[in-house]
């Protein structure tokens, strides 16, 4: 049992850390550090979540609105400040429920309720890629079909996800919609990360990485932008979701899509316009 306690204090003391690193550069230590640790670790996360979200979304749209203004879309493609006021009003008020998820698996984990563990060392490098990739897996799977089913169960789109999709053209979507959900819509799309942990062996650091890269990662995909890069579910893939409603629900690559007869391909979308152009003319 004292070898258990001591191995889950690594967990709490890890946690520990990363709140001191946010939260002593942000505010007074007389306001924080008298809280319980749960409300530490979520007052770290919300404040550290806030700030990935605007700082990542004012560069990006600085970078691909300004920088490069009609280099990557025509001017009448680029959002109005109305509509990316409205995206960031929605998205915090949801962002205080949105950084409870990360909390509460932190607590499971720091209670050994997890398969997650603490140091890279204890497995080594070749089952931690192995174990990482096997989470991706499951992650990518989950959140697909959770985002099918949010789009398939007619209560659920129309009461939560509802809420996203009323940016429905190029022209209203910004990097900063992608947080702006519903509160009980985002939770319900992030948390096969934590039934994850559940299932396959997950490094802790790695876990909350993976978690926050979903803030940049949901900004990249909103930005209407088609990288085209094999096999990642870029912009161009998600603006088409955004468009007709019943394709591209995948979140990181197109295997999810492609295997569930769901993909449909921005090229082909352009090809298949342009056709119709010229047959119009």
């Amino acid at each position: 049992m004292a070898a258990d306690h001591a191995y889950l204090m690594q967990f709490v003391d890890e946690t520990s850390f990363y709140n001191w690193i946010v939260l002593s550069h942000l505010l007074p230590a007389n306001l924080w550090e008298p809280l319980p640790h749960f409300l530490q670790t979520w007052l770290r996360n919300f404040l550290a979540g806030t700030l990935l979200y605007f700082i990542s979304g004012f560069l990006w749209c600085f970078y691909i609105y300004y920088l490069k203004i009609n280099v990557y879309l025509p001017k009448d493609a680029i959002p109005t400040i109305k509509a990316m006021r409205l995206q960031m009003f929605v998205a915090m008020k949801a962002m205080p429920w949105y950084t409870l998820l990360p909390t509460v698996s932190e607590y499971m984990i720091e209670h050994g309720w997890t398969k997650c563990y603490s140091r890279l060392g204890e497995l080594g490098w070749i089952l931690y890629f192995v174990y990482l990739a096997i989470y991706l897996v499951f992650v990518e799977f989950g959140i697909y079909w959770m985002h099918r089913e949010l789009h398939d169960i007619k209560p659920l789109y129309k009461y939560l996800h509802a809420t996203h999709h009323i940016y429905n053209k190029q022209n209203t979507l910004s990097p900063f919609a992608g947080l702006a959900f519903h509160p009980v819509d985002g939770i319900l799309q992030a948390i096969p990360h934590v039934i994850a942990l559940f299932v396959v062996p997950i490094h802790f650091t790695t876990h909350i990485g993976l978690l926050f890269l979903e803030a940049i990662w949901t900004a990249n995909i909103h930005d209407c932008i088609h990288g085209n890069i094999w096999p990642v579910m870029g912009a161009g893939y998600h603006t088409i979701h955004h468009t007709t409603y019943k394709h591209n629900y995948g979140h990181y690559t197109i295997w999810m899509d492609w295997m569930f007869g769901s993909l449909r391909d921005p090229l082909l979308e352009e090809d298949d316009n342009k056709d119709g152009s010229k047959k119009a003319k």
